[in-house]
């Protein structure tokens, strides 16, 4: 699967539930493109802004979309990577809010 694939697909699944691609293009392509990436090196497509442990069970949480996508794009307008945002995130001018990680510590592989 090439990103313009995977763009389409996930713009279609994506955008009715209020998650919109992010309006810079080269970056949404890059972030795309690691997710691919991530597929062919774990079976899976794991936040490419995350260490992956590459054990789906201890990953399940970070699988994109993760798990803390919608509280992230809810409170600050955006998931952690910059992938997904809100209609109004696009739309503003200016610099955005730091996302900070939600993964608890314990998740993390090392």
């Amino acid at each position: 699967m090439k990103e313009q694939e995977l763009y389409t697909i996930l713009k279609k699944v994506q955008e009715p539930k209020g998650y919109f691609f992010n309006k810079e293009q080269d970056r949404v392509d890059d972030l795309l493109k690691a997710l691919l990436v991530n597929k062919e090196r774990y079976g899976y497509m794991s936040c490419p802004c995350r260490l992956a442990s590459g054990d789906r069970k201890l990953d399940q949480d970070i699988i994109c979309p993760c798990l803390y996508r919608a509280q992230d794009v809810e409170e600050f307008g955006s998931c952690y990577c910059n992938l997904y945002v809100s209609k109004e995130w696009n739309e503003s001018e200016g610099s955005h809010p730091y996302v900070p990680e939600r993964r608890p510590q314990t998740r993390l592989p090392y």
